[in-house]
C-alpha cells in the first residue's frame, strides 16, 4: 500500500508538471498561429494509451513516462521529421516565424515551470505558514549521525552558528542541504566558537556513506518498539522515554549508547517516564551493548510539553504570503543552481547523487501528504526548468542558443545544421539519462 502511496504521488507530480510544461510551448503556438500536430503526456513509441484529435492536434497519453512534447510544425525537434523539412516553409510553420516569436515559443515551457513553482511556495505559505524551531532553541547542540559529517569536524552538541558566514535563524530540514553546498560553517563547542573549513569533496564522502539523517534535532530515548528477541519486552512499553540509566541522567537518546556500551550483557537500573510517571525499571543489556529496542518519534506538541524545543508558527496573510513565496522560490532557485555547479565540478563527487526516475520516486513519502507533495513538485518544477535551459540542442536551452545567434547575427543556421546538433544533442541526453538512472540501479544493488 505504501508504495503505492508513493507511486500515485510521483505519477501525479511528474504528469502535472510535463502537461503544463508542454502547454507554455503550445498556448504561444497557438496564439502566433503556428500549427501544432501532437500534445502528448509521455512517450508515444510505437502506440498510445490514448489519443484523439481535435482540430488539427492530436493529443494523447503515451506508454513511456519518461517526458512529454508537443510536435509543432516545421520545427526540428525530437521527432526528426526530415522530410517535411525539405518541402517549402509554409506560414503556419514554426519556422517561417519570426524569431523572437519562435523565441517566446522554446522559452514557453521552463516559463510555466518556474511560475508554476512561485505560485506552489505562494500558496504553501498562505495554507501552511511557517513551522520551525528557531536556532536559539536548539540549546544544547545537534545530533550527528553520518561519520563523513564527524570527520569534517561537527559533532554532536555543537551549535551550528552560520554556514558560509550566513547566519541561521531557523533550524529546518534545509540547515543539511546548506551544509552540503557549503565551504565553511561556524560551530559553538562548550562556549567557544570555531570555524571549521570542510573538504572540497564533502558531497562526495557524504553520499558514498548513503546516510540521509546526517544533522537533525537531538531527540529524546522514546521507545517506538522492541524487536522479537529483546529481554526488555516484559520491562518496557512502546512510547516510554528512557531518562535514566544506572543513575546516569540520559536527555537525549545519543547519550545512551556510550552508558550502555559498558553494561554489556548486565542488568542495569533505570527510570523511564510513563504517562508524565518516572517509573523505576531493571533494563537488560545485550550483548551488543543495547537495550533490543527501535527508537520512537514524539510529535512537536509532545517535545513542547517536556521542555526540550520551543516551535514557533508563522501564518501569513494572502498579500503577506506572496513576497514569501518569492523569496522561497529564489533561494531554491538559487541552491538547484548551486547544485548544479557541484555536479559539473568533478571534484566535488557530487555527479555521484545524481539519481534518475527511481530517486524521484523515491523523495515521495509513504504516506499521503499535500503538504509534502506540493513542495516537492515545486522542487521538481524548478529543476525541471533549469534542466531545459541548460544549452544541450534537443534542450529547449539548444534552441533558444540557436535563436539567440540568429537574432544576434542576422544568420539562421542551416537545417542540415540543426538536424545535425539535435542528433548530437539526443546522444547527450541518453547518456546523461543513463548516467542518472545507472545510479540509481548501482544504489540500489550495490549499496
Amino acid at each position: 500500500m505504501e508504495i503505492a502511496v508513493k507511486f500515485g504521488q510521483f505519477l501525479l507530480s511528474l504528469s502535472l508538471l510535463i502537461v503544463l510544461h508542454e502547454l507554455g510551448h503550445f498556448i504561444p503556438a497557438k496564439i502566433f498561429k503556428t500549427k501544432v500536430e501532437k500534445f502528448y503526456l509521455f512517450f508515444d513509441v510505437k502506440f498510445s494509451l490514448f489519443k484523439k484529435k481535435i482540430g488539427e492536434t492530436v493529443y494523447g497519453i503515451g506508454w513511456l513516462p519518461l517526458g512529454g512534447y508537443v510536435k509543432i510544425a516545421g520545427m526540428i525537434d525530437e521527432s526528426m521529421d526530415t522530410e517535411t523539412m525539405k518541402q517549402e516553409p509554409q506560414p503556419w510553420e514554426f519556422r517561417s516565424k519570426p524569431a523572437w516569436q519562435r523565441l517566446i515559443i522554446m522559452l514557453g515551457g521552463v516559463t510555466v515551470n518556474f511560475i508554476l513553482a512561485f505560485l506552489i511556495y505562494i500558496g504553501m505559505a498562505y495554507a501552511y505558514g511557517d513551522y520551525y524551531v528557531k536556532n536559539s532553541e536548539v540549546k544544547d547542540g545537534v545530533w550527528v549521525q553520518n561519520p563523513v559529517v564527524e570527520k569534517a569536524g561537527i559533532q554532536t552538541g555543537d551549535k551550528i552558528l552560520s554556514i558560509d558566514n550566513k547566519k541561521v535563524d531557523k533550524f529546518s530540514s534545509a540547515i543539511m542541504s546548506d551544509l552540503l553546498m557549503a565551504k565553511t560553517v561556524e560551530i559553538e563547542r562548550n562556549g567557544t566558537p570555531q570555524t571549521i573549513t570542510l573538504p572540497q569533496n564533502f558531497i562526495g564522502q557524504f553520499i558514498d556513506a548513503d546516510k540521509r539523517n546526517a544533522i537533525s534535532l537531538r531527540m529524546p530515548f522514546a521507545v517506538g518498539g522492541l524487536a522479537d528477541d529483546s529481554k526488555n519486552k516484559d520491562v518496557l512499553k512502546a512510547k516510554d522515554i528512557v531518562v535514566e540509566l544506572n543513575g546516569q541522567p540520559v536527555k537525549y537518546f545519543d547519550q545512551a549508547p556510550k552508558i550502555l556500551e559498558t553494561y554489556k550483557g548486565k542488568t542495569i537500573p533505570g527510570v523511564v517516564l510513563r504517562d508524565n510517571k518516572r517509573v523505576p525499571v531493571q533494563l537488560n543489556v545485550n550483548a551488543e551493548g543495547k537495550l533490543g529496542v527501535a527508537l520512537g518519534a514524539i510529535k512537536e506538541d509532545n517535545l513542547t510539553r517536556l521542555g526540550y524545543y520551543k516551535f514557533s508558527r508563522e501564518s501569513y496573510s494572502f498579500f503577506e504570503s506572496i513576497p514569501v513565496g518569492i523569496d522561497k522560490g529564489i533561494e531554491q532557485l538559487a541552491g538547484y543552481g548551486r547544485q548544479l555547479k557541484a555536479i559539473f565540478t568533478p571534484s566535488t563527487g557530487a555527479a555521484k547523487g545524481v539519481g534518475g526516475f527511481y530517486a524521484i520516486f523515491n523523495i515521495f513519502p509513504e504516506e499521503w501528504s499535500w503538504q509534502v507533495f506540493w513542495a516537492i513538485t515545486a522542487m521538481l518544477s524548478i529543476v525541471l526548468g533549469v534542466m531545459n535551459l541548460l544549452p544541450i540542442p534537443a534542450l529547449d536551452g539548444g534552441h533558444v542558443m540557436f535563436l539567440l545567434y540568429e537574432m544576434i547575427s542576422g544568420r539562421k543556421p542551416s537545417d542540415k545544421f540543426l538536424e545535425r546538433a539535435q542528433m548530437v544533442g539526443f546522444f547527450l541526453l541518453i547518456g546523461l539519462v543513463l548516467f542518472a538512472n545507472g545510479n540509481d540501479i548501482y544504489k540500489l544493488f550495490f549499496k
